[in-house]
């Protein structure tokens, strides 16, 4: 796990070679963090999670792409140090990131209705919460990429509000609120094992969808879904020093 940890520091900011055409379209104040916080509140029983931005938190989201292969992906990340068992996966290696997103071009919260339409598949462009286990991908610009898993491996446990993608990725439903420069979800305590103890950090990031390849595990070159484009990072070295407070 420390190894994973400073690849992520390293990888973020030395990926070199790499072109992404859409990355720059959306680097702008509003993907610039001020400040990351997470806080518990024994009264709710829950934590909230802040990133604050220069600009207006959640305004800007991706163009779509009009497909899902090579469809865009924004998001405001939490990398912590929590366990992928304590949001409901099952023992595997990786960081655990809660990721608030927003992608036009498809639906991945399937029992979420996020804008109240009463249509359950039209509102991935809705800023939402996603919990991901991230590993090395050094396939993509900034090194990371959510765990895939072969579908057929039965041995693989996943949380019951997954989206039924073959990557380690939960659609938890969390209530998400853009309000001025902050973008914040509330977290119940037992919806990740009661811990309140961890560390983490904050990343605003462009992801992109990638669905060629055998079985849908990404093309070969490219990962099903990877990060190409880091905006701003709130320790500025992603080493995760912020603590629950």
């Amino acid at each position: 796990m420390k190894h994973l940890f400073l690849f992520l520091g390293v990888s973020l900011f030395t990926a070199k070679g790499y072109a992404c055409e859409k990355c720059g379209n959306y680097n702008n104040d509003d993907f610039q963090i001020k400040k990351v916080t997470v806080k518990h509140s024994s009264e709710i029983a829950a934590t909230i999670w802040e990133i604050t931005v220069k600009g207006t938190a959640g305004k800007t989201t991706p163009t779509p792409a009009g497909q899902l292969n090579g469809a865009p992906v924004l998001g405001y990340v939490f990398p912590t140090t929590l366990k992928p068992a304590d949001v409901g996966f099952g023992n595997t290696e990786g960081i655990v990131a809660l990721a608030l997103t927003s992608h036009p071009d498809f639906d991945d919260t399937p029992l979420w209705d996020e804008n109240a339409d009463r249509n359950y598949g039209n509102d991935g462009i809705i800023w939402h919460p996603h919990w991901v286990v991230l590993t090395e991908d050094k396939r993509v610009e900034g090194g990371l990429a959510v765990k895939e898993f072969d579908p057929k491996d039965t041995t693989v446990v996943m949380p019951p509000t997954n989206p039924g993608m073959p990557m380690y990725m939960d659609s938890p439903g969390f209530q998400v609120i853009t309000m001025g420069n902050t973008i914040r979800v509330v977290v119940p305590d037992y919806r990740m094992n009661n811990k309140t103890d961890f560390s983490y950090d904050g990343v605003a990031a462009y992801m992109q969808v990638n669905t060629g390849g055998d079985g849908g595990h990404g093309s070969g070159d490219k990962p099903r879904l990877g990060v190409y484009k880091v905006y701003s990072v709130a320790s500025g070295n992603l080493s995760l020093p912020y603590q629950v407070k």
